[in-house]
């Protein structure tokens, strides 16, 4: 109990001091229930992320910007850790398409890099063989085996990180499906490995090596230094 009062209070901390820097906005991206996601510009945003949720992908935006779903999920917990460095971020509900949210950000700050964690790197991976083009992807903690998959030829594959747990547990993210797509993907593919943290169950949820709990900041540094390397 008290470590993970602990880990909540250090995400408050980051998100908190992100605030202080940029405010959150609800922008509506697409048609459909689910069809909006919330915006976190920087004064002067050097590159953007579209940050695509895990789980069932549903957050449930208001237009208020409140939310009442996905809210422990890794890239949803650090968002705004993400423009605290000067990067624009757009976390999309289960109804933006992905083709739109690249265009839409496109306009505010090129470089657009997809990044997905988990169930979201399916849909990442979805988009791309549909003709999604952004300028990098992002994959953590990713169902690496679908997305080879459906993406089909490592052609499509766009300049892309993998960011995993050596100790992820998940039995749809095994670690050692990493080295497969790794050599399908080629040159293209830059993988980091991630160690530490308390771990916890469920294994596939936020609160697992799966969601990298305990090392968020990690996992923002790492993101972030790929995101500046394609400036």
């Amino acid at each position: 109990m008290r470590l993970n009062i602990r880990f909540w209070l250090f995400i408050a901390l980051i998100n908190l001091a992100a605030t202080m820097a940029t405010a959150e906005e609800a922008v509506t991206i697409s048609a459909g229930p689910y069809g909006s996601a919330l915006l976190d510009k920087p004064n002067a945003p050097r590159a953007s992320i579209i940050l695509v949720p895990g789980g069932d992908g549903v957050m449930a935006i208001n237009p208020d910007g409140s939310f009442s779903r996905l809210r422990g999920n890794q890239l949803v917990r650090t968002r705004q850790a993400y423009a605290a460095r000067d990067f624009v971020t757009l976390t999309i509900d289960r109804d933006v398409n992905i083709v739109a949210a690249i265009a839409y950000m496109r306009k505010i700050a090129a470089p657009v890099v997809l990044a997905g964690t988990s169930n979201g790197t399916r849909r990442i991976g979805s988009a791309i063989a549909v003709g999604a083009r952004p300028d990098a992807v992002v994959l953590t903690s990713g169902l690496l085996q679908n997305v080879q998959y459906t993406i089909g030829s490592p052609e499509r594959l766009p300049r892309t990180l993998v960011v995993h747990h050596r100790n992820d547990q998940c039995r749809g993210t095994p670690p050692y499906a990493v080295e497969p797509f790794k050599q399908w993907g080629g040159s293209k593919v830059t993988v980091v490995w991630l160690e530490g943290g308390p771990g916890g169950e469920p294994v596939c949820e936020a609160r697992s090596y799966h969601g990298f709990q305990g090392i968020d900041g990690q996992v923002v540094a790492t993101v972030a230094q790929f995101v500046q390397s394609l400036q």
